[in-house]
């Protein structure tokens, strides 16, 4: 007998709202922001935009919308989710894998992304020190590989990081997720508009816009591919 009205022991979002900003900030990472717009321009200017919506459109979109209906059904771990699917549709305890591979490559995902985010959160700080200020490319270089070549500094903000992301994880989709949304998604939108507005200071915004946007298929690649499906 297949259940429609199960319960989900970790909690449920309080709004579409809400949902909608943690899937975005779910979507929207550092990459893009850091790594996008480089990759852009080494890879064919807005060729590499077009297969990057192309991608979107028929794999991070279908793939997506099937996570969240296979959630909505199990309202369990992804392993869980797909075992109890499984027995409830008689089909194959292979199916299990699915759930095991969601998993590791969340794992996966964490390990690297956690130091980027420590790396983040010490940036901040000397932001905020302004060791920035007036310092040159060579000098950001340098500062970067100071930063990246203390043990002991990395370890001391990814540990930051991860003790940040446990807390708010641990209290639950409402209190914990859903109010980290409510502040950090409009923060972002913010940031996205401040370096927008910055650029547009530097004198070359329409540079940028040429490198990002002019088509250059020369320089597009089946590699190319791969990175804009990745």
């Amino acid at each position: 007998m297949i259940t429609h009205d199960r319960q989900s022991m970790h909690g449920q979002w309080s709004s579409r709202l809400t949902f909608v900003m943690a899937a975005t900030g779910a979507a929207v990472g550092l990459g893009n922001i850091w790594k996008f717009p480089y990759l852009t321009g080494v890879h064919g200017g807005s060729a590499f935009v077009l297969a990057y919506m192309l991608c979107v459109a028929f794999l991070g979109i279908p793939m997506m919308m099937a996570e969240v209906m296979l959630g909505r059904r199990g309202r369990q771990t992804p392993v869980n989710t797909m075992r109890t699917l499984a027995e409830e549709t008689n089909a194959g305890q292979g199916w299990q894998l699915i759930g095991w591979s969601g998993t590791l490559a969340g794992i996966l995902i964490l390990s690297y992304y956690s130091v980027i985010g420590g790396w983040t959160i010490g940036y901040i700080v000397h932001a905020a020190a302004g060791d920035f200020s007036g310092l040159s490319g060579d000098g950001a270089s340098s500062l970067f590989g100071d930063f990246v070549g203390s043990p002991l500094i990395q370890v001391g903000w990814h540990t930051t990081f991860m003790f940040i992301t446990m807390f708010i994880v641990a209290r639950g989709v409402q209190s914990g997720l859903e109010k980290a949304d409510t502040y950090l998604m409009p923060a972002l939108l913010v940031l996205l508009l401040v370096l927008v507005g910055y650029a547009m200071t530097t004198g070359y915004f329409m540079k940028g816009l040429v490198f990002l946007f002019t088509p250059d298929f020369t320089h597009f690649s089946r590699a190319s591919m791969l990175t804009a499906m990745g």
